[in-house]
């Protein structure tokens, strides 16, 4: 039964069926080969239930907050300020790519709207002062990964409504983890920019320039702050949170930089209800196809194939990386997150890792899939803003890989890294 469901879905991919689609038509004729009429009857029911959760009203919030305040101008004013702070780094624009990346990640949670965000005003600022295109276009991809990764996430906000993990407990071991990437990303930067001369700026800031650019981003700071204080002090939930971050937004908006527009806002509840529509449509299918996998046991299956080859904790953590990048270059991440998630957790978790621990591990893990073809949403979404070939921006991306890979490995055999804040914070005792 499961190469069955397998090649039905490999199958429909190939001809190009959209993800949600494929999964759907898999569940269906999955019941189909079961035979047993009485499962049909629950495939509208499993379809409905998997969006039956008050955490995934965070969702729509945190697209919308991100999408107002990307609206009103406020990267610009995110890279004055990381500007006067890093520029003057050997690599310096590039440096502050890399730290605006951190600071929208904690805006917008999303890989796809940092790169649409910061990857339109980066790459040509960076042509302009001598970097190579093709360099440029592959940083801003390596660095859009950290905005997943840097609460707050909205595939973290997934993972914990379905896994039954705690989202805020996610939100605080995501931190060292982003920041860890960056920092890899920095130094690999500052490497290549030393050995093709990139530039740096040589205007040392001072102190009024400084308060000057703080000032004029203050507001965009201020949206991760609200947002990660309300959550981690335990003032709101990740809902709440995500709701007020969209009050603010509106606030900052209308009233503060006076910028946005109702024409504005209606367009974007339009794109944000668009995105939320394709997301809940991959989730519902992807959990009806997982709640089969599992009737068929399939979760023990894999869970044997993976004891089979080593009990050892560190082998099957490296099985389970290895099978996950692969996964990640192949698939969407929210569908590989629903599906593999109840197979590999409970995996996980027999073998002693700490289910915030896991959650992190895999959260990162299919995230590098965004910088990789054939799916890579952020390498086709700087493909379409910059016009760049897909594999030129390819060949300049392995360094950057290789680093948050090394990441990667990093925090799956070191896990007080990723445990340490939560612990802190009291998410784990």
């Amino acid at each position: 039964m499961a190469g069955f469901i397998l090649s039905i879905f490999l199958g429909l991919m190939v001809i190009g069926v959209p993800i949600g689609f494929a999964m759907g038509l898999t569940s269906l004729f999955g019941f189909f080969k079961v035979g047993d009429p009485a499962l049909l009857t629950m495939l509208p029911q499993r379809f409905f239930s998997a969006m039956d959760s008050f955490a995934l009203l965070a969702l729509p919030f945190f697209f919308l907050a991100g999408d107002i305040m990307n609206k009103v101008g406020l990267s610009e004013r995110l890279i004055e300020f990381c500007d006067v702070l890093f520029g003057r780094l050997r690599g310096g624009l590039a440096q502050v790519s890399i730290v605006a990346s951190v600071i929208f990640g904690g805006i917008s949670g999303s890989a796809v709207a940092d790169i649409a965000a910061l990857g339109s005003i980066f790459i040509p600022a960076m042509k302009k002062e001598g970097y190579h295109e093709d360099f440029s276009a592959a940083l801003a991809v390596a660095a859009s990964i950290i905005a997943p990764i840097i609460p707050p996430s909205i595939i973290m906000v997934i993972y914990g409504a379905l896994m039954g993990v705690s989202i805020a407990g996610l939100f605080a071991a995501g931190i060292v983890p982003g920041l860890l990437i960056a920092l890899g990303l920095m130094i690999i930067t500052r490497v290549i920019s030393g050995k093709r001369g990139y530039p740096k700026r040589e205007e040392k800031p001072d102190f009024r320039k400084i308060v000057r650019a703080t000032g004029r981003a203050s507001w965009a700071l201020l949206m991760p702050i609200i947002i990660l204080g309300g959550i981690l002090v335990g003032i709101v939930t990740p809902t709440e949170a995500a709701a007020v971050a969209v009050g603010y937004a509106l606030v900052v908006g209308f009233f503060v930089f006076r910028t946005l527009t109702l024409k504005d806002l209606y367009w974007l509840l339009f794109r944000g209800s668009i995105m939320m529509g394709i997301i809940a449509l991959i989730m519902s299918s992807a959990s009806v196809l997982a709640w089969l996998l599992a009737s068929e046991r399939v979760p023990e299956m894999v869970a044997k194939a993976f004891l089979s080859i080593s009990k050892d904790k560190f082998v099957v953590l490296l099985l389970v990386n290895v099978f996950l990048l692969i996964i990640g270059t192949l698939m969407d991440i929210t569908a590989a997150l629903i599906i593999l998630g109840p197979i590999l957790a409970p995996l996980a978790v027999s073998q002693g890792v700490h289910p915030l621990h896991f959650g992190i591990l895999m959260c990162v893990n299919l995230n590098l899939g965004l910088m990789t073809p054939p799916v890579g949403g952020s390498l086709f979404t700087v493909t379409a803003i910059t016009g760049i070939d897909m594999w030129r921006i390819t060949r300049q991306m392995w360094p950057f890989a290789l680093v948050e890979v090394g990441v990667l490995f990093l925090i799956t055999y070191v896990p007080e890294i990723t445990l340490l804040v939560p612990k802190l914070l009291g998410f784990y005792n």
